[in-house]
């Protein structure tokens, strides 16, 4: 019994990882939703305006689905809360979210931090960050064909994505939520390729196995102490 949180860029394969560790483990899948979200196209198409509404509402969704993994204990998310905060970041820095709206969210997901702290479950048990090229990135953008999503005479978009990509490795350095590990979605086919699957399979049990050891030495010590 475990959950298990996806991270990454925007085409990194969140959702398809999810799907494939889920199906493997005999867990349940929680996905971020894309066709019920009334802002996601607006913001697209007007990033200064949508960007603070947008990232309330990915906010709450992202709080409602970790309450609900973690009470549970047995699930895959295919984006979590823990990176949330990232995507805001990268509106402020591009101007599209003012230092007000900033401090607003800010404290709202203190708020809701805090709130993580009361369930008996605290965190997940395993993060998995999906790395890989920004080319790679930018290639599985066009390839899943969201019109909105496409960068083809979008400047302002493909900045976006561009800054958005150089501050995730930060981002996964500061993680200290769980333990962690990073996948290169440029070394693993888990799609089309059997043995990529196993792989990705063995390398995240392994993660657990150590992460569950660790933790009982942890409160060993404590117990000791």
């Amino acid at each position: 019994m475990s959950v298990i949180v996806l991270a990454g860029m925007i085409g990194a394969g969140k959702s398809t990882y999810t799907e494939f560790i889920a199906r493997k483990m005999g867990t349940q899948a929680f996905y971020e939703s894309v066709d019920h979200n009334p802002i996601l196209d607006k913001f697209y198409e007007n990033q200064e305006k949508w960007a603070f509404s947008l990232q309330i509402f990915f906010l709450n969704a992202r709080f409602r689905s970790i309450k609900a993994a973690l009470s549970d204990d047995n699930n895959v998310l295919d984006r979590s809360i823990y990176e949330d905060a990232l995507f805001t970041k990268v509106n402020y820095l591009q101007g599209n979210i003012s230092t007000e709206e900033m401090d607003i969210y800010n404290d709202l997901l203190d708020n809701m931090m805090e709130e993580l702290e009361g369930i008996p479950k605290k965190a997940p048990d395993l993060l998995i960050y999906l790395d890989g090229s920004f080319e790679m990135i930018l290639e599985r953008i066009k390839r899943r064909g969201r019109d909105f999503e496409q960068i083809e005479n979008n400047p302002d978009l493909l900045a976006y994505y561009r800054l958005l990509f150089d501050n995730y490795e930060q981002w996964y350095l500061d993680y200290d939520y769980s333990p962690k590990i990073k996948i290169s979605i440029d070394d693993f086919d888990v799609v089309d390729s059997m043995e990529d699957q196993q792989e990705i399979i063995n390398i995240i049990e392994k993660a657990l196995i150590e992460s569950r050891i660790s933790e009982d030495t942890s409160m060993e010590s404590y117990s000791l102490s």
